[in-house]
């Protein structure tokens, strides 16, 4: 897979010698979060920093956004005073109110139906550890696909001519919706599209296996025990990755991942269901299989590349 020297490390280089080129100087972006966030906040932000820009982060309290203000006027404001804006939130409709209404860039950092900036990360996290072109590659999706980083994994797979596997119990599939469009630009790609209740199917061979969480914390007691049964067969355990056949196949995550007690809800998972992990376990996710940390780290890169390409000069 490429491992001992990934592509990333140049940049690394770059970074920690100082010696970035900075496209960005005097260039101002508002970070509008309506969700919080670890690695989506920091990567804009630093990023950001990195390429001479200044930011502005307003948090779930820090604006009048949907209180006090409708998301039209505030991008209408926002767009008089930034180069660009980031929103972390809820409805998508939300993001495509600010595109329309502030006149400058309009990056989706997370919405209910989306996460682009994870599957654009998740992409180039895929290049640089394969070593392949990117139809060359195949990657297996397994759990919960309809939230926002399955849809966008599905479709940003689609678009890359990938070989896509989406994994788990037919009724956490993908909507009807986002699998036509993913099949729509698979036509045009040439991309490969399976969705199965089969793991050995659906892990056959492949590059990379994903997951992502299976429940949210806000979700009740009823909803996690039914999921967990449904799920109990699609964690990411040593079994199921021996399912590729292959010994370098990848794992990933988008984080955070409930593998172990070491937090307050992965202790409360403990409690109510005698799981010490849920999605992937962890020596699964300790192993030298797993590339989450890389892939974390790319978050920064990636969105650093979209930023200077949708403000440049």
């Amino acid at each position: 897979m490429g491992r001992t020297a990934p592509a990333h490390r140049g940049a690394q280089a770059e970074k920690k010698s100082r010696h970035e080129i900075r496209r960005l100087v005097g260039r101002n972006i508002a970070l509008v979060f309506a969700k919080n966030s670890t690695r989506t906040r920091c990567a804009f932000e630093v990023a950001a920093h990195d390429q001479g820009a200044h930011v502005t982060y307003l948090d779930p309290t820090g604006s009048q956004l949907g209180h006090k203000e409708s998301v039209k006027d505030t991008g209408r404001v926002l767009g008089r005073m930034f180069d660009g804006i980031e929103y972390r939130g809820f409805a998508h409709a939300s993001v495509e109110d600010l595109a329309r209404s502030s006149g400058v860039p309009v990056w989706n950092g997370l919405s209910d139906t989306w996460h682009p900036t994870q599957s654009l990360c998740d992409v180039f996290t895929m290049l640089e550890h394969s070593g392949k072109a990117a139809d060359k590659i195949s990657f297996a999706y397994v759990g919960d696909a309809r939230n926002n980083v399955g849809n966008s994994l599905l479709v940003a797979g689609a678009m890359s001519g990938m070989d896509v596997r989406m994994v788990g119990p037919q009724s956490l599939w993908n909507s009807e919706s986002v699998m036509a469009s993913a099949t729509a630009i698979a036509r045009e790609t040439e991309a490969t599209i399976l969705q199965t209740s089969d793991p050995r199917r659906g892990l056959e061979g492949v590059d990379f296996v994903y997951t992502d969480v299976w429940v949210s914390m806000g979700e009740p007691e009823k909803v996690w025990t039914e999921r967990l049964e449904l799920l109990n067969d699609y964690q990411v355990n040593a079994d199921l990755m021996s399912l590729s056949g292959r010994k370098d196949t990848a794992f990933m995550h988008c984080l955070p991942a409930f593998h172990d007690r070491r937090t307050e809800i992965g202790e409360k998972i403990f409690k109510q269901t005698g799981r010490v992990s849920l999605e992937v376990t962890d020596e699964v996710f300790e192993s030298d299989s797993s590339i989450v940390f890389d892939q974390a780290e790319n978050r920064m890169h990636s969105i650093k590349a979209m930023l200077v390409a949708t403000l440049e000069d």
